[in-house]
């Protein structure tokens, strides 16, 4: 394979045909696992897959409660949209807003007790899935180069946000 050359300010850095493959094959990833557990979750669960990640998300936290505002950096959604999905999500009874007992300029999401229930009876067919599209299909040398990737490329992103 011939070697690029020098990367200038005024010529672009190409990918190369085997970075190109891996792009496309990752993109189309990035684009249908979320699909493809979001049809499972909303099949056996009616809930999204982000309605799930928020759920679960307030299920790790200690008395199952979070500020909107840290719940919105978690699920990487603008506030506006995650404030229509509490909506819809409190008009089912699976979770509930109230003002932060500590500074009530914030507001915080609560799990409710049915939330939780709904959650637990959702969870393990959602593990099921995500074993199946992803654990299941590497073996353990592939999942730490996957977990490394991963964690570089958030690291990436992180730095470039900041």
């Amino acid at each position: 394979m011939p070697e690029q050359p020098p990367h200038s300010n005024d010529q672009p850095r190409w990918l190369t045909p085997a970075e190109l493959e891996t792009w496309q094959h990752f993109g189309l990833m990035l684009d249908r696992l979320p699909t493809a557990l979001d049809a499972q979750l909303q099949r056996d669960a009616h809930l999204s897959y982000i309605e799930y990640y928020v759920l679960a998300g307030l299920s790790e936290q200690p008395g199952h409660r979070m500020r909107m505002s840290d719940l919105a950096v978690r699920a990487n959604s603008e506030q506006s949209r995650l404030s229509h999905m509490m909506s819809r999500l409190e008009r089912r009874g699976l979770v509930r807003r109230e003002p932060d007992p500590t500074n009530g300029r914030y507001t915080q999401a609560i799990l409710t007790d049915a939330g939780h229930a709904h959650l637990t009876e959702a969870a393990p067919g959602h593990v099921a899935r995500v074993r199946d599209l992803v654990f299941d299909v590497l073996d353990p040398a592939e999942l730490d180069v996957l977990r490394v990737a991963a964690e570089k490329i958030s690291a990436r992103i992180d730095r470039g946000e900041r």
